[in-house]
């Protein structure tokens, strides 16, 4: 089992009392440098760095006064806004971890990491009648404003060292029950320092915070933007109206989003022109863009730098990085993540044998580097399994060409295996993808008696057609012009409410798969 007693064991030897790379550091920077700058926008509720640093010194005393030590579990769950930014930054400054939870979870999958974690406290702002008696519930509004009001700024029983454990981020929601990431001072901290030498954080950054809190790609910014001394405005839930409203009235610079938001904005900014010429960097991740998408949103922010950022929660999350990206829009480089962030190792190797491949060649990725997880909790063999000799095995299939740029062709477990052909369903979305028509799209392999499994698309459509058997076969005639017959769907669905997701914007194949296998034992043919 990990502990936090082992957990030192598992990190590599470093001086483990460095303060500069834990994550208070920030703010004791920001502190020092920027008091009177405005530290974060939430709605009317505005803080300077002042009166940030006051908050969370104050968040030490609230703490000690619901009797919680350091190396203590504390959940939150909520929507962006400065108080998740105090927690996420006040629970390790003062020695604790916080456990994020997934706001679209179920009750049975919330309680389960609750007690995984161990949590004794939880921060909420909204009303939960399903949760463990003894778990002391704090209201996320009135009730912490008033405990926090009342407690004294305190500095932390004991200073946090580098590989202490800052954070338990529950992922998993795509491929079955839920694990336990265990996220280090050290681990964020690279993290930041990866991303800011990577794009230009200054005291006039003014990052918008729209990705959900609860997931690495979140907090992405967070610290590298504090410790410049920077703005994030918080986006409590995404609307593209909305975004582009905060992006206008505050003057954002840059912001990461998923591909769906970034085609719903890309959409709004088109049909509704804002001015956003303030918005320089445009970041996106957590799942593939299709080259259409990233040509139309160019199209709608010409003056924004666009960066792809390839990562997990495992990875803090940055692995790779791809920048003036629209730049390459005409070139193979497009379709690829980019390369390794500075400080980030990135290898492709053999899944059986796991020995390095050639470029070119399509293998496992393999990831090492300071922002890399510590491991999962209460999971020693997941952890053996995804941890060795130094790096992370990701579980993504890749190759890397003769510049370094890596390009992801699947989930290993998303390969479709058809009449002995090994398809890749991320070949097959883009080409899909590239249809006017089409909004997002998920292809997997179904059940077929003659090839084993056969080639299945769902796609959302922006408006439903007239005759849905012709719209069909116009998808299957465009996908021919792109890609071989073997990679063609053999059938479509179509629809127009959007996929099932994670919280952190990835589509579920699990649950869109499951339809088709459930008569089965195995969804391995």
């Amino acid at each position: 089992m990990t502990t936090l007693e082992t957990l030192h064991d598992l990190a590599p030897a470093a001086d483990a009392g460095n303060a500069t790379r834990t994550v208070g550091a920030p703010m004791r920077r920001a502190l020092a440098t920027a008091r009177d700058r405005t530290a974060v926008v939430c709605g009317e509720q505005t803080l300077t760095y002042a009166e940030l640093g006051d908050r969370v010194a104050r968040l030490g005393g609230l703490l000690a006064g619901l009797g919680l030590r350091p190396g203590d579990r504390v959940g939150v769950l909520g929507a962006n806004c400065h108080r998740y930014l105090e927690l996420y930054l006040g629970l390790p400054s003062h020695g604790l971890v916080i456990v994020p939870l997934n706001v679209r979870h179920t009750a049975a999958e919330r309680t389960y990491a609750l007690r995984d974690a161990g949590a004794t406290v939880l921060f909420a702002d909204r009303a939960l009648d399903d949760l463990d008696p003894e778990l002391r519930v704090v209201d996320l509004g009135a009730e912490y404003e008033a405990l926090l009001a009342d407690a004294a700024p305190t500095e932390p029983r004991r200073a946090p060292a580098e590989h202490d454990l800052a954070g338990i981020f529950y992922t998993g929601g795509t491929t079955g029950a839920a694990k336990g990431v265990m996220l280090t001072h050290g681990n964020l901290v690279a993290n930041a320092f990866h991303f800011m030498a990577c794009w230009p954080f200054t005291a006039d950054t003014s990052w918008l915070v729209v990705a959900p809190m609860f997931h690495a790609a979140g907090t992405i910014g967070a610290l590298a933007t504090i410790w410049a001394g920077g703005t994030q405005v918080m986006c409590p839930a995404f609307s593209a109206d909305g975004v582009l409203d905060l992006v206008e009235r505050h003057g954002v610079t840059a912001t990461l989003v998923v591909p769906t938001m970034m085609d719903a904005l890309a959409a709004e900014q088109t049909a509704r022109p804002r001015r956003v010429s303030s918005l320089k960097w445009l970041s996106h991740g957590s799942s593939p863009a299709a080259v259409e998408l990233l040509r139309r949103t160019h199209a709608a922010f010409p003056e924004a730098e666009m960066l792809h950022i390839y990562g997990l929660t495992e990875t803090s999350p940055i692995v790779t990085l791809l920048p003036g990206e629209q730049h390459l829009l005409d070139s193979p480089q497009a379709r690829s993540c980019g390369r390794a962030a500075v400080g980030v190792e990135v290898i492709v190797v053999d899944p059986a044998e796991r020995a390095p491949l050639p470029t070119g060649v399509v293998g496992e990725v393999l990831i090492r580097g300071a922002n890399v997880t510590a491991g999962y909790w209460n999971k020693p063999t997941e952890t053996a399994a995804a941890l060795r000799d130094g790096w992370f095995a990701s579980g993504d299939l890749g190759l890397i060409d003769d510049g370094g740029h890596l390009f992801l062709v699947d989930r290993a477990k998303d390969m479709i295996v058809s009449g002995g052909e090994n398809v890749y369903s991320a070949e097959v979305e883009n080409a899909l993808f590239a249809h006017p028509s089409v909004v997002e799209v998920a292809v997997f392999g179904v059940p077929h008696e003659r090839f084993g499994e056969a080639v299945h698309a769902v796609v959302v459509l922006r408006a439903e057609p007239e005759d849905a058997g012709a719209f069909t076969e116009e998808l299957v005639a465009h996908c021919r012009r792109s890609i071989a017959g073997y990679k063609v769907p053999r059938s479509i669905e179509t629809r127009t409410e959007p996929l099932p997701k994670s919280g952190a914007g990835k589509i579920l194949k699990r649950e869109l798969r499951a339809v088709f296998w459930s008569d089965r034992e195995s969804q391995l043919t």
